[in-house]
């Protein structure tokens, strides 16, 4: 499997993810279209050891017990997820890819929080 880059808005931070992605799925939930803005949000289960940071290390904030968000501290973008619920995982935002084209989300969470204007996803 190739690996994937990305970066945040002015490219202060960005990463790497190699290997296998534990999944790739659409979230629905209200905390994360806040933290993104957007209707719902895309997110690479990317486990440890197999990610790495390849420019700036993000700020993060503790958004809730036990869930960690991360983003760049020049341009604000979003750029992970961690959850103590989740173990052993990073959750980098999809969009944030150099190609995004490259991963196919299969899953779906948070569905019964879906906006109703949303179709799909």
């Amino acid at each position: 499997m190739k690996t994937l880059t990305g970066r945040c808005l002015c490219g202060a931070c960005s990463f790497a993810l190699d290997g296998p992605h534990n999944f790739v799925g659409h979230c629905h939930c209200d905390s994360c279209r806040r933290a993104t803005a957007s209707p719902m949000t895309t997110f690479i289960g990317q486990p440890d050891g197999f990610w790495r940071w390849t420019g700036a290390p993000p700020a993060t904030y503790r958004s809730s017990p036990g869930v960690t968000r991360g983003f760049c501290a020049t341009c604000g973008s979003p750029l992970f997820y961690r959850s103590d619920t989740q173990p052993g995982e990073v959750h980098f935002y999809a969009a944030l890819l150099d190609d995004p084209e490259a991963v196919t989300p299969s899953e779906a969470f948070h569905t019964d929080e879906r906006l109703a204007w949303m179709k799909g996803g």
